[in-house]
């Protein structure tokens, strides 16, 4: 079956909704997420949202802070363009109803986290992201020419290649005209044809066995990406976020937002004493990268698997108002976080790198643009301040749609494209296989390529990698095409990406920390 529309969005987080809401006036619009609407990485984001709102705060402190966090590796141009539209963005999500918190005076409720110089981040309690995810599904819901496709898994990008035509990564080029797209209650695959398309599919969580993604971050849009010929970067850059909630078997990880740092919480080994200054003057309030790598030795020092982090020192009724998520989800697991530490250790959390994009959010491949986490904008550079994520999602949705705007009327469908070859058969052992190989990835990614990493490691893990690769590869040409067998790929394929990425920077900066050349090159 062909579909089509002016514009193809491929996710349903931050950026894809909020492209969706600024470009549907102008065309018919579908939206396809992988599972239900609210199942997105905005939706697991506590934090907030960093931006100047105060009149004690400047533009240039906040740029300065995020290009310090991201250890000289920073497009500067980006970082000031992302953090001076941010307010009309913030004010652009206030109109579509998110309620961030207040004082009693009426002023944002402003939370300060590691790496940031002023209090500037906007919350919703401790849910903001979700509440930013449902308060744009109502607006999404509501509009007329967005055409919600939930249970649709985006499994190939369309280009030249379906036309038969040669397509290399370095062909100057190549055109995106639309997605072949497996629904997943019927199991049938549709062409989606449209004159732009949108990829905010998120992250990449799950190449490894703790994270604190949704089970759907499986790298989706960058392996299609990269399988396009288009251009990806940074891909080593994987931040883990210091305070997951230690909890074995649960998957996603809880996060304790950094905020609960920023409150006061102070992080403290299994003795009970505090460790940070001996890692970083700014204490537990050092950016993430920095405290994640002194947990990780903390651990490995004393043997164990997690630290602590202590707010039992904080006012109790405070502690519940500010942060009622947090506090009922260990309260249920036997910890009041007003009287007993916190057990937290690193997770993989947040990818820096991703499919690289221009000002516009234009990516290499024409008509296709990026935004979010799978994409690469230059904002972040080799670490990401602390809540920067949901406002660069946004303020590059924005981009995107004023050129998509620009450009829709010109463009025209490709309707050359062939239906998907749906040719297989379904292999008793195929879920058995699929389902070994995701947990060998997990383990792979996890032993080998995580916060402290090393160049026999390293390769290692590729060669092991590699292995599954060409058993997943078998397997995909001659099974049915299933949600299981395409995420297997994906995070083959982005952990492929991570791995030849870090091989490639003969240095350390910033998330990527290797012993085999712990000094970073200085860049002028």
């Amino acid at each position: 079956m062909v579909k089509k529309f002016d514009f193809l969005i491929i996710g349903s987080g931050l950026a894809g909704m909020s492209f969706a809401l600024k470009v549907a006036d102008k065309g018919q619009v579908a939206l396809c997420c992988k599972t239900g609407l609210e199942e997105a990485n905005t939706f697991y984001a506590q934090g907030g949202i960093a931006s100047v709102t105060k009149t004690t705060d400047q533009f240039d402190k906040h740029i300065e802070d995020t290009l310090i966090a991201g250890d000289g590796l920073c497009d500067r141009a980006v970082v000031e363009k992302v953090v001076k539209e941010a307010p009309a963005q913030i004010e652009q999500l206030i109109r579509w109803g998110v309620d961030f918190d207040k004082d009693s005076a009426g002023h944002f409720d402003l939370h300060k986290e590691g790496g940031h110089s002023d209090f500037r981040i906007l919350h919703h309690k401790d849910s903001t992201g979700a509440e930013i995810q449902e308060s744009l599904i109502e607006r999404v819901k509501k509009h007329p020419n967005i055409h919600i496709f939930s249970h649709h898994f985006a499994i190939e990008i369309l280009t030249q290649h379906h036309l038969g035509q040669n397509v290399t990564r370095h062909t100057d080029n190549i055109e995106c005209y639309g997605a072949y797209v497996l629904n997943m209650r019927t199991n049938k695959i549709h062409t989606f044809l449209a004159k732009v398309t949108m990829m905010a599919t998120g992250g990449i969580g799950n190449i490894y066995q703790t994270t604190t993604n949704p089970e759907i971050a499986t790298g989706d849009g960058i392996a299609m990406v990269y399988r396009a010929k288009g251009q990806v970067s940074n891909m080593e850059f994987i931040q883990f976020h210091p305070t997951a909630l230690y909890n074995p078997g649960e998957r996603p990880s809880f996060l304790i937002t950094e905020a609960m740092r920023g409150y006061g919480g102070v992080l403290k080994n299994s003795d009970g004493e505090e460790f940070m200054q001996k890692y970083d003057k700014r204490g537990s309030l050092a950016p993430r990268d920095i405290v994640a790598r002194a947990i990780d030795t903390e651990m490995k020092m004393q043997g164990v698997e997690h630290v602590y982090l202590d707010v039992t020192h904080k006012d109790p009724q405070e502690t519940k108002d500010q942060y009622p998520m947090i506090y009922e989800k260990c309260l249920s697991l036997g910890i009041d976080i007003t009287k007993d530490m916190i057990p937290v250790a690193p997770a993989a959390h947040y990818l820096c790198g991703g499919i690289k994009v221009d000002m516009d959010a234009r990516t290499s491949i024409k008509r296709l643009y990026a935004a979010g986490e799978c994409s690469c904008t230059g904002l972040h550079g080799a670490n990401r301040l602390a809540s920067n994520s949901l406002l660069e999602a946004i303020v590059y949705a924005d981009a995107a749609a004023k050129d998509a705007l620009s450009i829709v009327d010109s463009l025209s469908y490709e309707e050359r494209i062939p239906l998907w070859d749906d040719e297989g058969t379904k292999l008793p052992e195929e879920m058995v296989l699929i389902t070994q190989s995701k947990k060998e990835v997990g383990q792979i990614m996890s032993t080998y390529v995580g916060i402290v990493r090393s160049n026999l490691r390293l390769k290692r893990a590729l060669d092991r990698l590699d292995i599954l690769y060409k058993e997943t590869e078998r397997l995909f040409a001659r099974s049915v095409v299933s949600k299981e067998i395409c995420e297997l790929r994906n995070i083959i394929n982005a952990g492929y990406l991570v791995i030849k990425q870090a091989q490639e920077r003969k240095e350390s900066r910033g998330l990527h920390y290797t012993i085999d050349y712990p000094k970073k090159i200085e860049i002028d």
